[in-house]
């Protein structure tokens, strides 16, 4: 046990080294991808408060939660997506499949490693929005990890579906257009006037995330059905998600095209 572990957390240092060296040396990339949320964000209120300024003040800290989520949430289910991707164009996709480790424990690490990369993209750009639009949210580590990380395993279960499509069709770039737009239409939902919306993924996570970011409203005191709700969204999707993965990467094996692109 002790020995998996062990070989795990060198994997996990790994993977993480490599994740930032690439970022650092295609660093415009990396700025491009954050500015590009926060012009659309830029846009929506700046924009918004020329033609209705009362109804974007009501509802700012709303606005600022949701564009943090979407952020992280793009970060969660694309990175893995590419790095699948880009894996097969290097012609190194054959050996993680051949690792010792086993190529779902591979994924499972970056998978992890893609979270964390998520929360720090969404810290910076949650820190831009609010220097420049003086909202007010309340961040309550505890409450925005939990929330935010079950939140995220939806979208990560996306991110898997697509790996796994990824693998078998190799070029799916308009798919991610599509699941973007998505998310933000999910995101955005107002699951209050359409319960069942709930079970959709980010939906119940982003109405929690509100409440707790722009209301105040602490962990234990949000309703407990909804919390179920999200830990029951979270396993389901991340599961299926993974299921689907699977499915694609035996499927590309036994076509002969999991390392060709």
């Amino acid at each position: 046990m002790s020995a998996t572990v062990g070989e795990t957390a060198v994997l996990a240092r790994t993977v993480a080294r490599k994740s930032l060296v690439l970022r650092r040396r295609y660093a415009f990339n990396t700025v491009t991808n954050l500015l590009t949320v926060y012009v659309f964000f830029a846009l929506v209120v700046f924009g918004g408060r020329t033609l209705a300024p009362g109804a974007v003040e009501d509802s700012l800290s709303g606005i600022v939660v949701g564009f943090f989520l979407l952020l992280m949430a793009s970060v969660a289910y694309a990175d893995l997506s590419w790095e699948l991707i880009r894996e097969a164009q290097w012609g190194t996709l054959e050996q993680l499949y051949m690792s010792p480790l086993g190529f779902g424990r591979v994924v499972a690490v970056k998978t992890a490693v893609n979270l964390l990369v998520s929360f720090a993209y969404g810290v910076v750009l949650l820190a831009a929005m609010l220097v420049t639009t003086d909202a007010r949210v309340t961040v309550a580590p505890i409450a925005v990890l939990v929330l935010g990380a079950l939140t995220l395993c939806s979208a990560v279960g996306v991110g898997f579906a697509l790996g796994g499509l990824a693998l078998v069709f190799k070029r799916i770039e308009s798919v991610f257009q599509l699941v973007q737009f998505g998310f933000v239409a999910l995101i955005a939902l107002p699951v209050e006037s359409v319960p069942l919306a709930k079970l959709l993924p980010l939906a119940v996570g982003s109405h929690l995330l509100r409440q707790t970011m722009s209301e105040g409203t602490a962990l234990w005191a949000l309703p407990a059905v909804d919390l179920a709700l999200l830990g029951l969204t979270a396993v389901g999707y991340a599961g299926a998600g993974y299921y689907v993965f699977r499915l694609g990467a035996r499927r590309a094996r036994r076509s002969g095209r999991l390392g060709q692109y």
